[in-house]
């Protein structure tokens, strides 16, 4: 078995990255239910804040921080991926393990920010990042840190590649 070293930080911000063993399986959407209750349920009794979430068929990306004395993000991890796992009453639903990066600096972390938004964008499920519904991008249009046409439309987008 591979060794897998993890940067654990008290406090830390990191992005990360969780497929379901199906990449062709739209699993995650369809129940975003008990998803949704299984993260309350991990968050109730191990807090962390969400700093954005999108969820996507097969896969999702988020940022969280963790309290100031707190590093264990994998427990958070362990805990959604069962809690999920019993609720929708499947087995081997997750690939093994989840990639996961430590957000160094500001400028990383609004990079992340956007690698999560645009995502829906970027895998074709949608033309603008505000017409994904599984996503805190609509919280952070809300709170005015995003405006809602952020990233434009998928063909405007197009229209600034090279040919």
């Amino acid at each position: 078995m591979s060794n897998y070293r993890r940067n654990y930080i008290p406090g830390g911000t990191w992005f990360f990255t969780v497929n379901l063993q199906n990449r062709q399986s739209d699993l995650l959407t369809r129940h975003i239910d008990p998803l949704r209750a299984a993260i309350k349920t991990v968050k109730r009794t191990k807090p962390f804040t969400i700093n954005a979430w999108v969820v996507l068929p097969e896969h999702m990306h988020c940022i969280w921080t963790l309290p100031e004395n707190d590093d264990d993000y994998s427990g958070r991890w362990r805990e959604i991926k069962k809690t999920f796992t019993r609720a929708i009453e499947m087995r081997y639903v997750w690939q093994p393990r989840f990639w996961e990066h430590t957000i160094r600096n500001e400028q990383d972390y609004r990079r992340h920010m956007d690698y999560v938004y645009i995502n829906p964008v970027k895998h074709g499920h949608v033309n603008r990042v505000a017409d994904w519904p599984f996503s805190t991008f609509h919280r952070d249009v809300r709170s005015r840190l995003y405006p809602e046409d952020w990233a434009g439309d998928l063909e405007d987008i197009a229209a600034g590649e090279p040919k």
